[in-house]
């Protein structure tokens, strides 16, 4: 029974020896199986192909792999805490704006996620976008964590060269009008949310830019712009933005402003920088600029557009008092401008519903008292305000193009009525028709075709066509004109020179020009009686027609003692409201057939 017992004790000895064996070499395998996973780990990390940094959440740094040590030129030797890291990569990782992460030494060592700006072991700044991670926790307590690193330098590059491309001028480099409107919807917000809130906008247009442009070219033109754009910029504060909206019209946003002052201080900054010249290739340069100024407060505003379009309304009034200078908006040009809408919207539509008219006026020899032509006068029957004269709707007409083909219709018509008094009245076969022109019109460039076919479908001959242009006409572009003008008088028309005195050109250069009539404008001839320089000027000006192979025409000549004041000056020819005012087609014909000679007094 002892020698079983014995025995059986011996068995179990064995048992719990083997059962410590396959415990040991358990412990054993797993310690090798944790040894290489640990390893295997590492080196995944060492040898990825992005930057990896393992590190405590406190900021020691446990390990960084070859890529984030190749890029950035600092090894795990020289960066034992993520503060290390920080002050070497240009002694703080600089946030990028966009970014909302804290800043890193808000975090306690760990590394921020987010987009930084970062210089490499070559000097250059990067971006690296950083994400962490928190793998567990080590044997001490502490969390473990993995931050890898993507460089999106490239990436920001392109998102800010799209950004540039959307937002900014290509040429100047000064914001855009999507980017201005942007800022200015910004700006209405804080109205609403602000009640004392102020801002302004100035429009601006630089006066006589097509003539720089066109003389000295289009690369000099963007020059002009350039340097244009720089002046602007440094006439605002850091706090405004300047914009192009495209040609030469630039705007301004100036905001939280105290009142209007401000906003005239600088319109009268910018006014006083243009007035300095400006060298092109050492060439000299002389601009301004019509400026209209819009307040926030002027108009309940809802939408940026309106800020703009009133501005945009006050610098055409400044451009129509003169140029050079800045205009106010007020509440009496948002009425003004609403009509200008309604005017507009109606001015497209008269063409098609046959509301215009016609209206001519007789054009008187003094020395014969016969009705030698007559001058073609728009008017325009408005189906609610009226009889509308030229004045009240030309330069709309001018400024959205619909001239051309106003125009066009004009010279047509006109062509087409004296043709018929023409064959009518046979004795009166020396009568011309002059039909003014606009400078639009001129320089369309198939003006002569166009003037052809007329003459072609209406029958009329061309020597009884005259067309009467202004000295600005002609002063722009002197060479072009003179090539068409020099066309026109191929085909047999004559050339007046509209209100001639009132423009700027060379008398030198008048000789050059193929121009038939010099029209003297009635500015000289309303005190012809009471002052003498002007009858010393009108004889000036009809000596010189007379010189040149001319004839001259004196406009709004009103009473006997101007026609006796004339016809001693030597005027030949003279039109106004003593003959006759601007009649519709039916009463000029009545006027042909009374009378083949008006009484002249002389």
């Amino acid at each position: 029974m002892g020698l079983i017992w014995y025995y059986a004790r011996g068995l179990d000895s064995l048992d719990v020896k083997r059962q410590k064996i396959e415990e040991a070499l358990r412990i054993a395998y797993a310690s090798e199986a944790l040894h290489q996973s640990e390893t295997r780990f590492r080196r995944a990390i060492f040898d990825a192909p992005l930057p990896m940094m393992l590190h405590t959440e406190d900021g020691e740094v446990l390990l960084i792999n070859h890529v984030w040590t190749e890029i950035t030129g600092y090894s795990i030797d020289e960066i034992q805490t993520v503060a290390d890291w920080t002050k070497k990569a240009s002694g703080n990782l600089e946030q990028k704006k966009e970014s909302d992460i804290e800043p890193l030494h808000n975090l306690d060592g760990r590394i921020a996620e987010g987009e930084y700006s970062i210089k490499i072991s070559t000097g250059e700044t990067r971006i690296w976008d950083f994400h962490s991670a928190t793998l567990g926790k080590l044997p001490d307590g502490r969390n473990l964590v993995i931050t890898t690193a993507f460089d999106v330098t490239q990436r920001k590059q392109t998102e800010a060269q799209l950004r540039q491309n959307a937002f900014y001028d290509r040429l100047t480099g000064l914001a855009n009008r999507a980017l201005f409107m942007e800022h200015l919807q910004h700006a209405l917000q804080q109205t609403k949310r602000q009640k004392d809130y102020l801002f302004a906008v100035l429009f601006l247009d630089l006066d006589r830019f097509k003539v720089i442009n066109d003389s000295l070219g289009h690369l000099k033109g963007d020059q002009f712009l350039i340097t244009i754009a720089k002046r602007l910029a440094a006439c605002i504060r850091s706090t405004d933005i300047a914009a192009r909206l495209g040609g030469d019209e630039f705007t301004i946003l100036l905001e939280d402003i105290q009142d209007v002052s401000d906003a005239i201080k600088v319109a009268e900054r910018i006014q006083k920088e243009l007035k300095l010249p400006l060298k092109l290739d050492g060439q000299e340069v002389f601009t301004s600029a019509s400026i209209g100024i819009a307040l926030s407060s002027t108009v309940n505003y809802d939408h940026p557009e309106q800020l703009l379009r009133d501005a945009d309304t006050a610098m055409y009034r400044a451009k129509a008092l003169g140029k050079s200078r800045y205009a106010l908006f007020n509440r009496d040009m948002y009425a003004n401008a609403l009509l200008r809408l309604q005017l507009e919207a109606d001015l497209r539509r008269a063409l098609e519903r046959q509301e215009f008219k016609v209206y001519y006026q007789p054009i008187i020899s003094l020395m014969s008292g016969d009705i030698v032509g007559f001058e073609a006068l728009l008017r325009w029957q408005h189906p609610e305000r009226g009889l509308l004269n030229a004045v009240d709707f030309i330069a709309l007409a001018e400024e959205t193009g619909l001239i051309v083909d106003i125009g066009y219709w004009v010279l047509y018509e006109a062509c087409r009525q004296m043709q018929s008094w023409q064959i009518n009245y046979p004795q009166r076969s020396f009568m011309r028709m002059s039909v003014n022109l606009c400078a639009k019109q001129f320089s369309q460039p198939n003006l002569i075709e166009q003037i052809r076919q007329i003459l072609q479908s209406t029958g009329l001959d061309a020597n009884c066509l005259g067309l009467e242009i202004t000295e600005g006409v002609i002063v722009e572009n002197a060479d072009e004109a003179t090539a068409t003008l020099l066309k026109l008088r191929e085909l047999g028309i004559e050339i007046l020179i509209d209100d001639f005195g009132t423009g700027y050109s060379s008398l030198g250069r008048l000789y050059s020009f193929p121009v038939n009539v010099l029209k003297i404008d009635r500015s000289f001839v309303n005190p012809l009686a009471s002052d003498r320089r002007n009858q010393e000027i009108i004889e000036i000006i009809v000596t010189l027609a007379n010189k040149l192979g001319m004839s001259a025409i004196a406009e709004g000549v009103e009473t006997q003692e101007q026609v006796t004041i004339l016809s001693k000056l030597g005027c030949k020819s003279v039109q106004g409201y003593f003959f006759s005012h601007p009649l519709p087609s039916l009463e000029a014909a009545a006027l042909i057939a009374a009378s083949s000679q008006l009484t002249v007094d002389s």
